[in-house]
């Protein structure tokens, strides 16, 4: 019987069950059986691993986060040690196909397994939708609700107390998220790593809101935004600390703003971080991830290694994943047009 292995690796993200309970349900038609590594690739080098079933996943499709674990270990990168151990859990099980479920980095770790000798099927996942090679991926439209959800709960304090609210959403790289949730939740100024701020040209876009009566502001800030003329990224894992510190360009922007006009506003930053990864899937999400798992059995079995189920242009395809490591999805940029459409002028 044909085996097949799957894991989760990288962050966690809403979605991942629902791709795993798809690939055991197309496996199980298939004639073929499922086991899972624990931690991404950690279980892989390490042979642990969970046998999976239709019993132990079929009401698994609304819940978040994985039941695999999630890691962004990578062994192939600089471990010839346990590079060597991953490949020898691979041969040791009877793989014929191991499926990893995972962003760009973890594309990037699949193709290096697939060099080694290790037929691959990746499955793209992340909230930040920025993976190549896929017009979304598992995890994006949970994050945007979850984002504008909280867009408006935060909108009727601003409105209440005439608040110039700052709501700083994840995306390191690009602003999917604080593009897309901005448009959904109606923020005002929308600001992205894609362009760096431009503290004075926000200041005047509040002011001009005043002006027209209007004495609240919703600002959306994505955390790996960077300012003009400084050369800080705060969205990052600031050196010397043990702990990620993924946040903190929404209370820079509060700062900034502050020090240029003291007591001009009343200034509340909202950091809405993890929430946005954590809990159940949206419906999109779950139909989205339950067909791509079913797409990477399929590929698996019928011999299309070394390649990523993706969506484009609303069909699911097979990109190789030469194609997405290493690489990065900045946004659409009909999608920043349209934004900058529905936001306060802050561009020259």
């Amino acid at each position: 019987m044909t085996s097949i292995g799957i894991m989760t690796c990288g962050g966690d993200c809403p979605g991942l069950n629902a791709a795993i309970r798809g690939a055991v349900f197309r496996a199980r038609e298939r004639d073929a059986t499922v086991i899972g590594f624990n931690y991404g690739f950690e279980g892989l080098v390490h042979d642990k691993w969970t046998a999976l079933s239709r019993q132990n996943t079929w009401e698994i499709l609304n819940r978040g986060g994985s039941i695999l674990g999630c890691s962004g270990e990578n062994p192939f990168r600089d471990n010839p040690e346990e590079a060597d151990a991953a490949v020898a859990t691979f041969k040791k099980h009877g793989l014929d196909s191991l499926i990893v479920i995972g962003g760009n980095s973890s594309m990037g770790t699949a193709l290096r397994a697939e060099d080694r000798g290790i037929p691959i099927v990746g499955i793209p996942k992340t909230i930040d939708n920025d993976v190549e090679g896929t017009d979304i991926t598992i995890g994006f439209d949970t994050a945007v609700a979850t984002a504008a959800e909280a867009i408006d709960r935060l909108r009727t304090t601003a409105e209440s107390h005439d608040r110039v609210m700052i709501i700083e959403t994840m995306g390191r790289d690009f602003g999917w998220i604080a593009v897309a949730a901005g448009i959904a939740g109606g923020a005002d100024i929308t600001l992205t790593p894609e362009e760096p701020i431009d503290v004075a040209a926000v200041a005047q876009a509040i002011r001009v809101r005043q002006e027209r009566g209007m004495e609240f502001t919703i600002i959306v800030i994505g955390e790996g935004a960077t300012f003009k003329g400084e050369d800080v990224q705060y969205g990052s894992h600031l050196p010397g600390e043990r702990y990620l510190h993924l946040s903190g360009v929404g209370a820079a922007l509060a700062d900034h703003l502050e020090a240029l006009e003291p007591l001009r506003w009343k200034l509340t930053v909202s950091v809405i971080g993890h929430l946005q990864r954590g809990g159940p899937p949206s419906a999109y999400d779950r139909v989205l991830a339950s067909r791509f798992g079913v797409r990477a059995v399929d590929a698996a079995l019928d011999g299309h290694h070394g390649n990523m189920v993706a969506m484009r242009n609303g069909k699911i395809t097979l990109t190789p994943l030469t194609e997405v490591a290493g690489k990065l999805k900045a946004v659409d940029r009909d999608l920043m047009k349209d934004a900058y459409t529905f936001t306060e002028s802050i561009r020259s």
